[in-house]
């Protein structure tokens, strides 16, 4: 399956971008909480890395919108409010729904069993309390059904809108579980054995309702 490249250590990457994907999953996956400071000597410990691959790794993703810089040299992880989940809201459903029609006609056999083991460990990790592996295969199976559409410009929007609400996504795991969070992948697996287009686009705008109203509450 063509999906991203969720290794942020992958053997052979120059220094700045190893340590770009490394902030990158720190923050995706919820290891550095809303509001956290980001600095880059505290950085250059925690990723065992020098000053200019950090400095440009902050700089990159404050571009993106996974971090804010708040003058006077001060960057930090954004704190959601209900305004900004609403606009992530009505993003993600205009975004999200299309990439997954598209894909239902590129998916091969190979392709959904793929994203049916992602599922699986997935529902291992919800099982067994694992917040992290949580966060992580819920990420792979999204971004793996994203990649399949064939559309960049669309799916490098969608993986701009995860990096802004993976730490929210992450306190809401550790208020009320991991347990709390259904998801429709089953629903969206159905469809795209069937090949049904509009009903793997329905699914998905149900999942991504139900994990963003989890959201939406715990900044009410």
């Amino acid at each position: 399956m063509n999906q991203i490249d969720t290794q942020p250590d992958k053997p052979g990457l120059p220094a700045h971008e190893r340590v770009y994907r490394q902030l990158r999953a720190l923050l995706l996956f919820g290891e550095m909480p809303p509001g956290a400071p980001i600095t880059i000597q505290g950085l250059t410990a925690r990723l065992d890395a020098g000053m200019t691959p950090v400095r440009e790794a902050i700089r990159r993703l404050t571009a993106e919108g996974a971090l804010t810089f708040q003058g006077n040299r001060r960057v930090c992880v954004p704190r959601l409010d209900a305004g900004a989940v609403s606009e992530l809201i009505h993003a993600r459903v205009a975004i999200e729904p299309e990439l997954a029609r598209r894909a239902c006609g590129f998916a091969t056999a190979e392709d959904i069993a793929d994203l049916r083991a992602i599922d699986d460990r997935l529902d291992a990790a919800i099982n067994s309390g694992d917040v992290r592996g949580y966060l992580e295969e819920n990420y792979r199976f999204h971004a793996g059904l994203n990649a399949l559409a064939g559309a960049p410009i669309l799916l490098d929007l969608a993986e701009g809108l995860w990096l802004r609400f993976g730490p929210s996504l992450r306190v809401v795991c550790g208020r009320y579980g991991t347990q709390s969070l259904p998801d429709q992948h089953k629903a969206i697996l159905a469809a795209l054995a069937a090949g049904d287009t509009e009903a793997v686009a329905r699914a998905m705008e149900d999942d991504v309702r139900q994990g963003m109203e989890h959201i939406q509450q715990s900044v009410e």
